[in-house]
């Protein structure tokens, strides 16, 4: 079985309705998918892009480019 098909998905405490993106911490990358179709693609971005879009998520700078 591949790491992907154990991950552990979360999502966020602040989710309304269910939609948002899901995320699993694996072993050298971060998995995110949206919530509404968990069998649907999976992107893989490295831990160091999930902290900077995470960070620029709280701090509402995304799309401020």
């Amino acid at each position: 079985m591949s790491e992907l098909a154990r991950a552990i998905w979360r999502k966020s405490s602040n989710s309304i309705n269910g939609e948002c993106v899901e995320m699993a911490p694996l072993t050298n990358v971060v998995a995110v998918r949206d919530s509404k179709d968990p069998g649907g693609p999976v992107l893989m971005v490295s831990p160091r892009q999930w902290r900077l879009f995470v960070h620029a998520t709280a701090a509402g700078t995304i799309g401020d480019r």
